[in-house]
């Protein structure tokens, strides 16, 4: 039997899935082959990240990008059910949070009333009033916040199920393959060769392999600016439950913390080396995270780690945003990589716009095109402001 397709997507996770799913949604015909290596997605970026969605962006693009999947998001389970059952991903608006001191406060007033030209929801919030939100907070040395109550978390895994269980019901077909390279003629793309040597036909390639993606196009000869970086996520409990459920709020020092069920999680941007390292330690809580958590709220003094894991971040180094569309240089070759650890609330925006660009010509719904790889080209960075 022939081994070809119409569109081969490479990367199985919530961005591959969502242009999938978007795509046969949307009408599209032909047939779509989604190759994803890890067939149970134990090291995907997406079931390790922390599952946040917020509009706090201080880049037009992105802003919309977020209110639009953030209301797709609202009504995923209705919009992923199979057979009447109802695709849950546990959404929580309990909103997001970033604490402000010093000069900090300035970029915040500037950053609402962008954020508000675009409908969000965006507060600017003095310290009593974080007061209302997290009682328990240290104020001494904050000048305010922004909150947006409409944002919140996720379980990003179910969504990540969501999309794929959804695409697959509507035609997609899943190969558990690893793709070694793209392959390439005269006319552009034309397949991928997959690590048992087996070659697949296909005149688009879209290339969604997060971490993976820079060095599967630079086998194609198309460097793309992306490195992975290990970011941490610790779990752990507290022996003096805090009033209310929390946001996820960001410290100025960059460390953020939210919820998860009864347990509380945290991270942090640490500086790492470029690669993939899956390796997560205590020291980084009792080191990086305690000291900024215990200062913060008093209540994180007394914790108890219960878990922790890392996961990829797919690290734009020109301008920590999202690479989307078609490479100029390469005819039926895509790209849905470098999100900078936004790649799941991105995904429904991503998805949608991929699908209209790659069945019309053009971007539809929402213009992606100021996150096309010409802008590194053409010296157009995005540069976004609000990166935790």
């Amino acid at each position: 039997m022939k081994k070809a397709a119409d569109i081969i997507i490479v990367g199985g996770s919530v961005i591959g899935s969502s242009v999938a799913y978007n795509l046969l949604n949307d009408g599209y015909t032909g047939k779509i082959t989604v190759f994803e290596k890890d067939p149970i997605y134990e090291f995907s970026s997406t079931p390790r990240s922390a599952g946040g969605i917020r509009q706090l962006f201080t880049t037009a693009i992105n802003i919309q990008i977020s209110r639009y999947s953030l209301q797709k998001y609202k009504t995923f389970p209705d919009d992923m059910a199979i057979n009447g059952e109802k695709s849950e991903i546990d959404f929580r608006q309990r909103g997001y949070l970033f604490l402000a001191k010093n000069e900090n406060m300035t970029q915040l007033e500037n950053q609402a009333k962008l954020q508000r030209q675009y409908g969000v929801d965006s507060n600017l919030l003095s310290p009593e009033e974080l007061l209302t939100i997290i009682p328990e907070l240290n104020i001494n040395d904050l000048q305010g916040g922004l909150y947006s109550p409409e944002d919140g978390y996720l379980d990003p895994y179910s969504v990540m199920q969501g999309y794929a269980k959804k695409a697959k019901q509507l035609g997609a077909n899943y190969q558990y393959e690893q793709v070694e390279t793209i392959l390439q003629d005269e006319n552009g793309v034309s397949g991928v060769k997959l690590a048992t040597g087996e070659t697949y036909k296909a005149p688009i390639v879209i290339n969604c392999a997060g971490p993976w993606a820079p060095a599967l196009s630079a086998r194609l000869n198309c460097p793309i600016p992306i490195t992975p970086l290990k970011r941490q996520i610790i779990q752990f409990d507290i022996a003096n439950p805090l009033t209310h459920d929390l946001p996820l709020t960001v410290d100025p020092a960059g460390v953020y913390f939210r919820h998860e069920g009864k347990s509380l999680i945290a991270g942090f941007s640490e500086k790492v080396k470029p690669g993939i390292d899956f390796r997560w330690s205590r020291d980084f809580f009792m080191e990086e995270l305690w000291p900024v958590l215990g200062n913060r709220i008093d209540n994180f003094m007394r914790a108890k780690i219960v878990s922790g894991w890392a996961g990829m971040y797919s690290h734009n180094t020109e301008d920590q945003n999202a690479i989307i569309g078609e490479h100029p240089g390469i005819n039926g070759y895509f790209m849905a990589c470098g999100f900078s650890g936004h790649g799941m609330q991105q995904a429904p925006a991503v998805g949608k716009g991929l699908a209209e660009l790659i069945m019309t010509g053009k971007y539809q719904t929402l213009d992606l095109s100021p996150l096309r790889f010409e802008r590194f080209i053409e010296k157009d960075l995005l540069i976004e402001g609000a990166i935790v």
